[in-house]
This record gives C-alpha cells, structure tokens and sequence, in this order.
C-alpha cells in the first residue's frame, strides 16, 4: 500500500518487539475482520493492516523498508546530499565513523544477544532431559515452569539489546539472521508453556524444533559475522 507507513498502521513504535508486532496485528486483526461481524469491520483496513504485518514480521522484509523509510526521511530535510558531500570530501572520517559504529554496536547489541541465546538455548536438553523422568512430578515441571520463566526473561533482554543502537549497513546479514532468530525461540518458548499446561507432546516436539532452528539461526549469525571481518 504506498504512502502507508506500516508502524502506524499497526499503532506501534519503530522499535516494538517482534512480540509486540504480533500482539498488534492480532488485536487489529480481530476488530476490522470484515467476518468478524464487528461494527468496526473493514475491508481496507484489514487489507493495510495485513500488509504492514507480511513486511513486519519478516526480518529481511523489515530491516530494507526501515532502510528505505530512514532514505525517505533524509531525503526531505536535505540529509542525504550533506551525507554525500561529507562522504566524498572526507572519506577517512567516514571509515572512522562507520568503524566507532561497528564497534558499539558489536558491545551493546551482538554481544548480549548471544549471551542471551546461550543462556535459552544451551540450557534446553538438560532440562528436557530432567522433565522426561516424570513430566507428571509436580516439582519436575515447576522447575521447567521456571526455566521458561527465565527464558521469557532472557529473550525480553536480548529485544531490549536488539533495538538498543542501529543495525550498521555492512552488517544487515548478520542483524537478519539474529532477528530471525529471535523470533523463533519466542515461538519455541511459546509452544513449551503450552506443553505445560496440557502435557500435549505436539507443543513440546515443535518447541525443541524451533530451538533446533533457533541454534542455526545463531550460528548462521556467527558465520555471517566473520565474512564481515
């Protein structure tokens, strides 16, 4: 839909979760469903509503259309031709700046975001392992309750890292894989609090396969990051 921009079509901030982006979509999703028999049903409204979450929700889709609406923006106020008369009469400063960039963004985003997927990640087969003796155990599922508890924690953490500076350019790749990878250990954890609650194998065989995923993802991540350097 041209001319919509998709963060205020789901009522979000730039920098919402993928969690949050969800919870939109889901919320705007039941009130203008033209089925949903809600005086608010909309046919064009679920349409924008659709559409800025098929872009939102993808990592790869997302990082280029905030990259084009970044263009946009300093493309009105006259940014992007000091950008290119900095860039061409003093090069130097600008492989400085993109390097300062490349560091902070290695310490405050990359670095705790792993820290943070090995904290959910590694932990899981020990504590699958531990659960399988009796899922039944009333103490053996409070302490996986408490594991997905700390998960929950963990991931909250790792978006809070994620959106804390901006992705450098030359490092998209490797911000997509993370992204990505984000988003699946939030489903993963998703479907294994399901589990607990009614012991339904299914939730807990696509929860560890999310987490398998998840674990490719971040090594995805790492491959990517060392092409970089």
């Amino acid at each position: 839909m041209p001319g919509c921009n998709h963060y205020q079509t789901l009522e979000i901030d730039p920098a919402a979760t993928p969690a949050e982006i969800k919870i939109a979509y889901r919320r705007l999703a039941k009130l203008f469903h033209p089925d949903g028999h809600h005086q608010m049903a909309n046919h064009e409204r679920i349409a924008q509503v659709n559409a800025a979450y098929e872009v939102l929700k993808d990592p790869h889709r997302r990082l280029v259309y905030d990259q084009d609406q970044r263009s946009a923006v300093a493309e009105k106020t006259g940014d992007q031709v000091a950008a290119r008369y900095q860039t061409y009469h003093q090069p130097t400063q600008t492989a400085r700046t993109t390097e300062i960039q490349l560091q902070q963004w290695l310490k405050q985003v990359y670095a705790p975001v792993n820290r943070h997927f090995a904290q959910i990640l590694d932990q899981l087969p020990s504590e699958i392992r531990n659960l399988s003796a009796d899922p039944y155990d009333d103490d053996l599922m409070a302490d996986f309750r408490d594991y997905l508890a700390d998960c929950r924690t963990q991931i909250e953490a790792a978006q809070t890292a994620f959106q804390s500076f901006p992705n450098p350019g030359n490092i998209a790749s490797v911000a997509a894989h993370l992204y990505y990878c984000m988003n699946h250990i939030e489903d993963g954890i998703e479907d294994l609090e399901r589990f607990t609650y009614c012991y339904d194998d299914g939730y807990l065989t696509t929860g560890r396969e999310l987490f398998r995923i998840s674990k490719k993802l971040r090594s995805e991540a790492q491959a990517a990051m060392n092409d970089v350097f």
